[in-house]
């Protein structure tokens, strides 16, 4: 079964978690990021990815390739922000929710305090699934 790992990071952790993740499973990745950079540290950085989240916000994303097609499972790895899934994976899902159906879907959040499985229901619904095929918490990884 062919596997891919789409991920949104914004400090790195996720893409650790994601280079760990596709190594153990033999899967490849895409990192997708928004155009617009979000702020990487200090006040800015909470205020403005958590409000980013909370308003389900979906920013432009910089090009990537997704070829559906060519992969069975996909797999998504976003830090959790404010619960939630962050905006440039929301983005990525609506932009491919056709490429999406019939696939297997799993995903992985990581988190430094609390909200993962708020973020996974919301993921789900961003999808329009019950479940996931597997679902992973990674606490400070």
């Amino acid at each position: 079964m062919k596997t891919l790992i789409v991920y949104y990071s914004l400090e790195g952790n996720t893409d650790c978690a994601a280079k760990a993740i596709a190594a153990e499973l033999g899967a490849q990745t895409l990192r997708i990021e928004p155009v617009k950079a979000y702020p990487d540290s200090g006040f800015k950085k909470f205020f403005w990815g958590g409000k980013s989240a909370v308003m389900a916000e979906r920013p432009k994303l910089r090009p990537y390739v997704f070829q559906a097609e060519r992969f069975d499972r996909i797999l998504f790895g976003f830090p959790v922000w404010a619960g939630n899934v962050t905006p440039p994976l929301r983005t990525f899902i609506q932009d491919n929710l056709a490429a999406l159906k019939g696939k297997r879907l799993a995903a992985f959040a990581c988190q430094s305090g609390a909200g993962a499985e708020k973020a996974f229901e919301k993921l789900k619904a961003c999808l329009g699934i019950d479940s996931l095929e597997a679902e992973l918490v990674l606490v400070a990884p």
